[in-house]
């Protein structure tokens, strides 16, 4: 059995750790810089539309009816709604399609005040590994998130070292 160089091997395991774990991090990275500036791009998510209203008069059939009407979305029943996000204090509610298109219906004329597709849960599906398979989660993301973490604390190690022994050998 080989006896443990700290330098030599730290470096070998930061360099593997890299190269195992560069796809699934550039993954990481870019669907999470897009996530950080979703509110502010439009691309990403559709901006929350606001309208002033008196009382919220729709029912759930009402937006179901509407919602049906935007061919883009692919409505025909509650099986293609995804969620419902009721803004009372914005006077709308965000319908969300299983195709991931988003309607903003005023929650009293029942008008589409805004109608886009919505690309924040595709990249968040992306950027947890749930878009390439359920298991991706668990068996490709975690372990790479683990390995960037062990890949931290020997470049940490790796960056300290020389800096310690410059200091021992000044005493």
């Amino acid at each position: 059995m080989r006896k443990w160089h700290s330098r030599r091997d730290n470096r070998k395991i930061h360099r593997w750790g890299a190269i195992i774990v560069a796809l699934p991090f550039l993954i990481v990275i870019i669907t999470g810089l897009l996530l950080q500036v979703k509110k502010e791009v439009e691309w990403v998510q559709p901006p929350t539309m606001e309208v002033e209203i008196d009382t919220l008069s729709l029912s759930f059939e009402d937006i179901l009816l509407i919602s049906t009407t935007v061919p883009e979305a692919e409505i025909k029943n509650w099986e293609g709604i995804n969620r419902l996000d009721v803004r009372p204090d914005k006077g709308i509610v965000k319908v969300r399609s299983e195709n991931h298109w988003e309607l903003q219906i005023n929650l009293q004329t029942g008008e589409i005040v805004h109608s886009a597709l919505r690309r924040s849960d595709m990249i968040e599906q992306l950027h947890d590994g749930s878009w390439f398979h359920e298991s991706a989660k668990l068996w490709i993301f975690l372990p790479a998130g683990i390995i960037v973490l062990i890949m931290w604390v020997t470049g940490i190690y790796l960056f300290f070292v020389p800096v310690f022994a410059k200091r021992a050998r000044a005493k």
